[in-house]
């Protein structure tokens, strides 16, 4: 072999580990695997910048090599595209899938789900315990009458406005987005058909989610629920009160109670539905589909008084007559007394 060609042999070869290092190289900041398995999602709180990414990434130690990743986000001008969110991690992920899902804003939603909640503050807490936003920014629009005018609502009955059903939402939606998707939600729930029906009772959908509410205290056995309802309408008809026991434990803010006493009935609030006609001001939970659709398709019959069965089923007696209804109360009040519930 000539000198030349030595010489060129050797330079093919350092050619060959120079460009098997830059691919090596290449590999390494872009392609090896290098999310870890310490946390399953990455949360990028609103306002983040890259430095805030970054600090977060190291303390929580989710990739195994910070410096490849840093080099890379600024080799693909992720420092400037900073997107808010809760990002799923899989394990093994490098940094280039990282970081175009991180650029593109590809984050998982989260599922909310809520049913059988009694107050709207609760429900607050409860969605901050799911999304970025806190329960006082939740709470402080739903206590705003210019807010909730914005849908129709008024303080008292905005409650009305949320459907139990479970729901898919990005982490970082604020709590305006949050209420303005729960009113969409709203929006869908009471179609043509169902105000169709809330118009044929001469209700609005807010006045069928009140009484729904109402059933909802009632009933134990979703089956039952209709006939409640008519109970209802016929007092509501007649322009009776309503006289319902969960209004007044509501009113009186303790749901402790089990039995409904005479010292209850005298509470002085427009939720005590044995001292005003009507119905109250605002729902005294959240309304279940069950019971919205209940009151819509409410059953027809003649009764007006009902009182809990005296073998505690969940089930009522119901009378057309006072007479019959102060026969049934005896015998609920008499198997209270053998099981000494006394509030």
């Amino acid at each position: 072999m000539t000198f030349k060609s030595k010489i060129l042999l050797a330079l093919s070869v350092l050619l060959i580990l120079a460009l098997g290092g830059t691919a090596l190289n290449y590999y390494l900041k872009y392609f090896k695997p290098n999310v870890s398995a310490s946390q399953e999602y990455l949360f990028i709180k609103t306002g983040s910048d890259f430095n805030d990414v970054y600090s977060t990434i190291k303390s929580e130690n989710i990739l195994r090599d910070t410096l490849s990743f840093l080099e890379a986000a600024k080799n693909m001008e992720y420092s400037g595209k900073v997107k808010s969110g809760r990002y799923r991690l899989q394990e093994g992920m490098s940094n280039r899938a990282f970081i175009n899902m991180l650029k593109a804003g590809n984050q998982e939603a989260v599922k909310i789900s809520f049913q059988n909640v009694r107050l709207k503050h609760t429900l607050a807490g409860m969605v901050s315990k799911k999304l970025e936003c806190d329960s006082a920014s939740i709470s402080k629009l739903l206590d705003s009458t210019e807010y909730v005018q914005k849908f129709g609502f008024n303080t008292d009955n905005v409650y009305t406005m949320f459907i139990p059903n479970s729901y898919e939402i990005y982490w970082n939606t604020d709590a305006e987005k949050f209420l303005t998707r729960m009113h969409e939600e709203y929006t869908k729930f009471w179609n043509d058909e169902r105000k169709s029906k809330a118009k044929g009772i001469n209700m609005s959908p807010i006045e069928v989610s009140i009484l729904a509410s109402i059933v909802d205290g009632e009933a134990l056995n979703d089956n039952e629920m209709p006939k409640i309802a008519g109970l209802y309408m016929n007092r509501l008809i007649k322009g009776m009160r309503l006289e319902a026991d969960p209004t007044v434990i509501f009113a009186a803010n303790d749901f402790t109670i089990r039995r409904v006493l005479n010292k209850h009935l005298r509470i002085n609030s427009p939720y005590n539905t044995y001292l005003n006609k009507g119905l109250p001001p605002g729902p005294i939970s959240m309304p279940s589909i069950n019971a919205i659709d209940a009151v819509l398709n409410y059953e027809k019959h003649d009764y007006i008084y009902m009182c809990a069965k005296e073998d505690f089923s969940g089930y009522h007696n119901y009378a057309a007559t006072l007479s019959q209804h102060l026969i049934n109360a005896k015998k609920f009040q008499q198997a209270l007394n053998e099981r000494n519930i006394k509030k």
